[in-house]
């Protein structure tokens, strides 16, 4: 996509994106020579806890996180791609870094606020295909993008930007989340590193799951990927065994120190969780 670069002609109304959170219980690793065919497959969960987004006119391209300047290249990656200078401002509502796919959120908020905003006439699957390519270029996710644009219980079933992936999505109704974060995590650290071991798991997984598609079965099958490829880490085991023993499912949130469970899964295990839902929506200017 080639375009030519908009300085200051945003639209007067200032439009913001809300892009939900995004926890990952399983996924495998497929690189391609492009980025936008580049991606995982897996299931992940779609949260009304998430991120927003405006841009503001700037001089150079910018990204604000809770006030504060920052390095984001997922997002400047994406103003590149579609010819805007501008200031993304992105106010989390979840921890940063923790498996949320803050980064992911961040990209393709700004693609949909950069749209309408500046007028440039692209169509939902093209925005998601530029932050998508974004994101993997920047080494800080492979399916985020596509499965917040989609919302819910989010099946990747191919890897990819929309015009090369399939999407599918399990059948929930409206569920509590709840959710606890013990500390950040390098996405980069895992997914750049050697991935056999950690793809071959969630390829298994997704099988599995594919044959009994249901909320219990991915949790269930996320806990047993976590252990496989040797993710877990000693607070979130010890949080996911006490949810079982309290009678509930908890996974692990890839890739990050969180623990997520349906319903009441961590408060009866005597932990203080975040309350949320799952976002039946998706990504969408608000």
């Amino acid at each position: 996509m080639t375009r030519s670069r908009v300085r200051g002609s945003a639209t007067t109304d200032r439009p913001r994106a809300f892009v939900p959170g995004h926890v990952t219980g399983f996924f495998s690793v497929h690189r391609r020579s492009e980025p936008r065919k580049t991606g995982s497959r897996g299931v992940g969960l779609a949260l009304t806890d998430g991120v927003t987004v405006e841009l503001h006119p700037a001089d150079e391209p910018e990204v604000v996180l809770d006030g504060d300047p920052i390095e984001m290249e997922a997002v400047t990656r994406t103003l590149d791609a579609l010819g805007v200078t501008a200031r993304a401002v992105v106010e989390p509502s979840v921890p940063v870094s923790a498996g949320f796919g803050v980064s992911g959120g961040a990209a393709l908020g700004t693609a949909l606020v950069a749209n309408a905003a500046y007028d440039l006439a692209l169509t939902e699957n093209e925005l998601v295909g530029v932050a998508h390519a974004a994101e993997v270029e920047a080494g800080t996710g492979l399916g985020d993008v596509v499965a917040q644009a989609r919302g819910g219980v989010p099946l990747r079933l191919a890897p990819g930007a929309p015009a090369v992936n399939r999407l599918d999505g399990l059948s929930v109704p409206e569920t509590r989340i709840e959710y606890v974060s013990f500390g950040s995590r390098s996405t980069d650290e895992v997914i750049g590193g050697d991935v056999e071991t950690l793809s071959t798991a969630g390829e298994r997984a997704l099988d599995a799951l594919l044959d009994e598609p249901t909320l219990p079965r991915a949790l269930s099958l996320s806990r047993s990927f976590a252990i496989e490829a040797d993710l877990l880490t000693p607070p979130v085991e010890a949080a996911i065994e006490a949810v079982g023993e309290a009678g509930g499912e908890a996974a692990m949130a890839m890739l990050g120190e969180t623990v997520v469970a349906p319903g009441e899964g961590l408060s009866a295990a005597g932990y203080d969780p975040v309350v949320c839902e799952l976002d039946p929506c998706g990504a969408r200017l608000v």
